[in-house]
């Protein structure tokens, strides 16, 4: 049946309301990757040009990023149309030991109304200092123990991801001892104190990582 009237009108405003959006939302072609920690106002990019604006549509259309829940980490330099950062960002807080760190971001133009998607890629810097949960560990070990056994040592803790998380360790010098690293489900690997000679009087050893 024919829709007419007021019913009529207002369906076809919510078709071309409806078709208008999906007309003005762009898709996420421009993606940017940046270093965590960069200081306030470091340029991440020209938006703008990115975006085929030129500097008068900055102004004219009111190139801004939406507002976003929580932190509003970047914003558009009203002057240059750069897109920058306006807040610290800690990679380790916003996406943990998560191998991909992407802020999905909203860059809003006015006249007429397009919401443009962009992507900023942040990436993990050596900002963490490796640490042992317990500070020291002792093993007991007897005199009548056979070479090549192994104790399982703890693993330092590393919030860095990638190259920047822990790569070795390494030992004090010691006649009766050694470290293996022991592979695990996962591509994970522990560290192993390996006795390599019997002992005779107590030894001890220190471990690092690097």
């Amino acid at each position: 049946m024919e829709k007419t009237g007021f019913g009529a009108l207002a369906w076809r405003t919510l078709y071309w309301h409806y078709f208008f959006l999906l007309w003005s939302l762009t898709d996420a072609q421009t993606r940017y990757s940046i270093p965590e920690e960069l200081k306030r106002g470091s340029v991440v990019g020209n938006i703008a040009k990115d975006l085929g604006l030129g500097l008068t549509d900055i102004f004219d259309r009111k190139l801004r990023v939406a507002a976003e829940a929580g932190k509003q980490y970047f914003t558009v330099d009203s002057e240059k149309g750069e897109l920058v950062v306006n807040d610290r960002i800690d990679r380790e807080a916003l996406c943990g030991q998560s191998a991909s760190c992407v802020l999905p971001l909203q860059v809003v133009t006015e006249n007429p109304l397009q919401l443009h998607r962009i992507e900023v890629e942040i990436r993990d810097i050596n900002d963490n200092s490796p640490v042992f949960v317990t500070k020291q560990h002792v093993l007991k070990i007897a005199e009548s123990t056979v070479s090549g056994v192994r104790f399982p040592l703890e693993t330092a803790q590393d919030p860095d991801v990638g190259i920047h998380s822990v790569k070795s360790y390494s030992l004090s010098k010691s006649e009766s001892f050694s470290l293996k690293m022991k592979e695990l489900p996962g591509g994970l690997q522990t560290p192993e104190l390996v006795l390599d000679k019997c002992l005779i009087e107590k030894n001890e050893v220190s471990m690092k990582w690097w």
